[in-house]
């Protein structure tokens, strides 16, 4: 993960809680959260829904790596048929749900995925990791390339459900991108909402009388055919009559 716009909003939002991150592998993150190390973090789905809470984030792309001078390089995406003669490891650490792994064993399974890419560097096999991991270690001596039906890995931001605290409904809100004005989550009350104003009452007598129906004249007493001045108050007379 690469949490620093998360880190950069927390911090202006809440410059009074620090945040401190702590980095996990894929196996580790949900003991931290079990024991209470880590309030919330960033882990692969699935977990057991009977203990966390999780909101998916995003799936990502699942690469195949290589090194840079494998003829796969000559290509923009590959599938496992691609692979079918190539020996691709699968460590221990592996977080993809595969039914049968790609290509052909290696004599022994890596402890781990950062043991996996030394032997892919050196020219044993392949590796067939989500995009973050190959990012993770990223060789200059390395690339990868898109495997298109591989299963894929998702991401969530996950915590104990039994410990949904106003810090953890803070954190959820800063992930999902909620303003610091959204009516949910409690970074509402960070900024207090301005009074209500009272409304203004029209002041009596303004404005042009209004006709009562058929009767042609106004409620107070003016003449119907005048026309009103904006803002000024009618004086309730006609226009005197000529004597014959």
């Amino acid at each position: 993960m690469t949490p620093s716009k998360w880190v950069r909003v927390w911090n202006e939002r809440f410059p009074d809680v620090p945040l401190t991150l702590h980095a996990a592998t894929a196996a580790e993150a949900s003991d931290l959260l079990r024991n209470g190390s880590a309030d919330a973090g960033f882990v692969r789905l699935p977990v057991d829904r009977t203990f966390f809470s999780a909101i998916p984030l995003y799936t990502e792309t699942t690469v195949v790596v290589v090194p840079k001078d494998h003829v796969i390089t000559a290509v923009e995406e590959v599938t496992t048929d691609d692979l079918a003669d190539e020996v691709v490891f699968h460590p221990l650490d592996d977080v993809l749900d595969w039914e049968r792994p790609p290509g052909q064993p290696a004599f022994e399974r890596p402890a781990t995925t950062a043991d996996a890419v030394e032997l892919v560097a050196a020219g044993v096999g392949l590796l067939v990791v989500p995009q973050s991991l190959a990012r993770l270690h990223h060789r200059k001596d390395l690339t990868y390339r898109p495997l298109v039906d591989a299963p894929q890995s998702s991401i969530a931001l996950s915590w104990p459900e039994d410990a949904t605290t106003d810090l953890v409904e803070d954190f959820i809100g800063v992930v999902r991108g909620r303003t610091v004005n959204s009516t949910r989550g409690r970074a509402t009350s960070q900024t207090p909402a301005a009074p209500d104003q009272p409304k203004r009452k029209r002041p009596e007598g303004t404005g042009s009388p209004r006709r009562q129906p058929g009767t042609g004249r106004s409620p107070r007493g003016g003449s119907g055919g005048a026309k009103g001045t904006k803002g000024a108050k009618s004086t309730g007379r006609g226009k005197p009559r000529r004597r014959s």
